[in-house]
């Protein structure tokens, strides 16, 4: 019995001695692990901050009709594209026709009552004349009158005419003078009824006339609102939720459609507070949609970083004063741009899941923005093509008025900056 006793006593040393080996071991790779983990963390991972809480944001634009009416016809449905100015929805156009029609004729009524005050100018002037001249005629009388008057004294001491004739004589002086004076009284009323009508045309011609310039209003009011009976496109994208139905009656806005701008979406990443230390504007983001899975990776630029939590924006914000008030780690909104040809080439939808991982090693940038935009962030053209249209239709009213041709008309807005013309 002591052989077998002796083998087990000299093997258990070896079994010792190869347990400590592999604890050893054990220890060596775990250390060798987090010490590849720290280093990793402090290289690495240290220069980026990820998260999957953000998702795809767009401009979605209510298309909205700036007349009441009913609806006659819908020229674009939900997926469909849209150019800007293209017709969406078609009012019926009676009543604003009939609007319109009233403002032209208004207009052109207008206009040839004012050249009727610019004519008056003239006839008057002609009046002022013809009274002067019955002044000058009446003067003439009364220096004739006293003439004969004064050899008729002369002559009645010596029995050379009748008294009667001297009566008569006197009378015609009298008459004379009084005839003088309402001349005189005719050339006041001419004069003030030339002073009356110039006071409606000086200092302006009728193009620039007020009485004109209302009636231009007016009908560029009438213009405009027939014009809106059509609803255009105010910009390229895609139509979304239309709600509009043939044959409705609709006001003046209320939503009809939507239009999207997919061209120009942005993403919305939600970070922890915590993650914000070292992030700043102009930072690169590496995104991925779950729509097209790691494949397809978009490049973005950090543009903003909110001013307040979503929490502080919320519909119910928390009441963080309160007995039972528990932390809850607040996260901020960071808006992230995308590169144009990247959205051209894989285009994302608004509400998409995004992942984003922004690299913060440079920390040069500005955390909030500091100075305000230089131009518009989003703009049309559509409406400035009807007001020109208007414009051009007051000017041919007032030139087929004027009766001249529209090459002499106004060029500038005739109720705002129109230069003065010559009178008729």
């Amino acid at each position: 019995m002591n052989a077998p006793q002796s083998h087990a006593a000299a093997q258990a040393p070896r079994v010792s001695s190869r347990r400590q080996k592999s604890l050893l071991t054990l220890a060596a790779v775990v250390l060798l692990a987090g010490l590849a983990w720290g280093a990793y963390a402090w290289l690495v991972a240290s220069r980026y901050e990820s998260t999957d809480n953000a998702y795809v944001q767009g401009n979605v634009i209510q298309i909205t009709p700036q007349i009441s009416g009913t609806v006659m016809a819908i020229m674009a449905d939900d997926t469909d594209f849209v150019r800007a100015g293209q017709p969406l929805v078609q009012l019926d156009p009676a009543d604003v026709g009939v609007a319109l029609a009233q403002a032209e004729a208004r207009l052109g009524e207008t206009v040839r009552q004012v050249r009727t005050l610019y004519a008056n100018n003239a006839s008057l002037s002609a009046q002022v004349a013809l009274r002067e001249a019955d002044v000058l005629r009446t003067q003439s009388e009364i220096a004739r009158a006293s003439d004969d008057l004064a050899r008729r004294q002369t002559l009645i001491g010596n029995g050379a005419i009748s008294r009667e004739e001297l009566n008569h004589a006197q009378t015609q002086l009298v008459n004379a003078r009084s005839a003088f004076a309402g001349a005189q009284a005719g050339v006041l009323a001419a004069r003030e009824q030339l002073g009356s009508n110039q006071a409606l045309t000086d200092g302006t011609s009728v193009e620039r006339h007020p009485s004109v310039l209302a009636a231009a209003a007016r009908l560029r009011e009438a213009w405009l609102a027939a014009q809106r009976a059509v609803v255009p496109a105010p910009v390229d994208g895609h139509v979304a939720r239309r709600t509009v139905q043939l044959g409705q009656r609709v006001a003046a806005g209320a939503t009809l459609m939507s239009i999207i701008p997919l061209k120009r979406v942005w993403v919305d990443a939600n970070f922890k507070e915590v993650q914000l230390r070292k992030m700043r504007i102009g930072q690169p983001v590496k995104l991925f949609a779950d729509a097209y899975g790691s494949r397809i990776e978009y490049k973005g630029v950090i543009a903003g970083l909110g001013v307040g939590t979503g929490a502080a924006f919320a519909l119910l914000p928390a009441q963080n004063a309160t007995g039972n008030w528990i932390k809850v780690v607040q996260r901020v909104p960071v808006r992230i741009t995308l590169d144009p040809a990247e959205l051209a080439a894989n285009p994302l939808r608004v509400g998409l899941s995004m992942e984003a991982t922004v690299n913060v090693s440079d920390t040069s940038g500005k955390t909030l923005a500091d100075a305000p935009p230089v131009s518009a962030l989003t703009q049309t053209q559509v409406y400035a093509m009807a007001d020109e249209a208007a414009n051009e239709h007051v000017r041919r009213i007032i030139a087929a008025n004027l009766g001249r041709p529209l090459a002499s008309a106004p060029q500038a807005r005739p109720a705002a900056s129109a230069a003065p013309g010559s009178r008729p």
